[in-house]
């Protein structure tokens, strides 16, 4: 009886939306489909339509190349952070705690200020990279094709250093200190510790973050938005933007469901083929 609550919760705000959306990505479900309710069966036409689109594949690309980055770029940093942390020293908490203030701001808010500071003419990065003549011009960040994808993932990985050194670092408390001591008793300096002791210790808690920041960042969807808009000449566009820009700008809910029910595919496939290798290389 304990479970039927969370039960109900789940097939109510999760089940349901998600059966809807794998439905609707069978139909055509248009604006006039809310007035007449009639939404005819069309098969897989919907998913024909967007993966021969001339989009789908600059925007696949595209979205490898975002969570990538994106993921690569939070975990390296969050790691070093995490054992930057790891000693002690003054005002250590303290620092710990604004280190989430990124995470905890809105992402409309963080993007909207990373889209002023990277401004080409106006924006202070430019500004001060100027100032320290490293420039002698501005760089295109919001305006160059390839500048574009590499600003939203600069921006994408400074909202996710927070969680990814959060994790990580309560992971790393959980290493018992004396297999750190036998190891300097040894003879092993920090990399042969880190090596040894931390890293394998620590790869149950890498998969969780690595497996939750790849299904998080294929569907990012504010960052873009806000700061390049999918732009340049679709530099920037990514699947999840295109889902957003057939359901709520072309209103063709039935393409944007089918769209949708790709990066769900992509974040199932990711996730079980990442999980299988882990549990294949902790029994090897």
């Amino acid at each position: 009886m304990f479970i039927v609550p969370a039960g109900a919760y789940l097939l109510l705000f999760f089940g349901y939306p998600i059966v809807k959306n794998v439905v609707m990505g069978f139909q055509q479900y248009t604006a006039t489909t809310f007035y007449t309710g009639a939404a005819p069966f069309v098969g897989l036409q919907n998913y024909a339509k967007i993966l021969s689109s001339d989009l789908f594949s600059k925007a696949f690309v595209t979205t490898i190349l975002f969570t990538a980055g994106s993921i690569i770029g939070q975990f390296v940093f969050g790691l070093a952070l995490a054992l930057f942390f790891q000693r002690r020293f003054p005002l250590g908490g303290v620092l710990r705690s604004l280190l989430l203030l990124p995470w905890l701001l809105p992402l409309v808010v963080s993007a909207t200020t990373w889209k002023w500071m990277l401004d080409t003419d106006t924006g202070v990065v430019n500004d001060a990279l100027g100032r320290l003549h490293l420039l002698s011009s501005g760089v295109p960040w919001l305006t160059g094709t390839s500048e574009a994808l590499v600003s939203v993932i600069l921006v994408n990985i400074w909202v996710g250093i927070p969680f990814n050194t959060a994790i990580l670092y309560g992971g790393l408390q959980d290493i018992p200190t004396h297999l750190y001591e036998a190891a300097k008793l040894d003879g092993a300096g920090p990399v042969t510790s880190f090596r040894y002791v931390t890293w394998p210790l620590l790869r149950p808690v890498a998969s969780v973050v690595l497996v939750l920041g790849v299904v998080y960042t294929l569907k990012v969807l504010d960052i873009i938005l806000v700061v390049t808009g999918g732009g340049p000449a679709n530099a920037t566009e990514t699947l999840a933007t295109q889902s957003y820009e057939l359901s709520f700008q072309q209103f063709d809910f039935g393409r944007g469901a089918a769209m949708s029910n790709v990066l769900i595919v992509m974040s199932l496939v990711f996730a079980l083929v990442y999980l299988r290798a882990h549990r294949r290389a902790q029994h090897a």
